[in-house]
């Protein structure tokens, strides 16, 4: 195998493992993960061949790879699902019941600039409240089912 299929290999395994964990609704866009894991394994190559350290090879992939990728929706409602929510359901019953309200929320983050840096600002708490007041209402006209 040369080592350039290895990189792209390497690069397209971590970006699926972020999608699948952090991003369900971009686990399946083969199209984006190609290419993003495509250009990052390039960067790798070229930052190596110009003569950069492994660890700056690895910061300028990293970078390309994961870039516009540290804010999590989904993340953001399985915190509030966990935080919230943990005393009516068990456990095991807390990522699927996100899974299920993440397509409920979606429309209260269309309310809001999500940037890479979003969970440290100061709209955050907003954010947080209004999708936990978003999830008690479904509860309530619902219940968990």
């Amino acid at each position: 195998m040369d080592v350039q299929q290895k990189d792209l290999s390497y690069f397209r395994l971590r970006l699926q493992e972020l999608f699948n964990s952090s991003f369900p609704e971009k686990a399946h866009d083969q199209k984006f993960i190609d290419q993003r894991s495509s250009w990052a394994a390039n960067a790798y190559e070229s930052a190596f061949r110009s003569g950069n350290a492994v660890e700056q090879c690895d910061e300028i992939a990293n970078y390309i790879l994961f870039e516009g990728l540290h804010f999590s929706k989904f993340d953001t409602v399985f915190k509030v699902v966990c935080n919230e929510f943990d005393t009516i359901m068990a456990d095991e019953e807390l990522r699927p019941f996100a899974l299920k309200m993440f397509p409920v929320c979606e429309p209260v983050f269309a309310g809001y600039e999500l940037t890479d840096d979003f969970a440290n600002g100061n709209e955050f708490d907003l954010l947080y409240t209004e999708l936990t007041g978003t999830i008690s209402i479904w509860i309530e006209e619902n219940g968990l089912q």
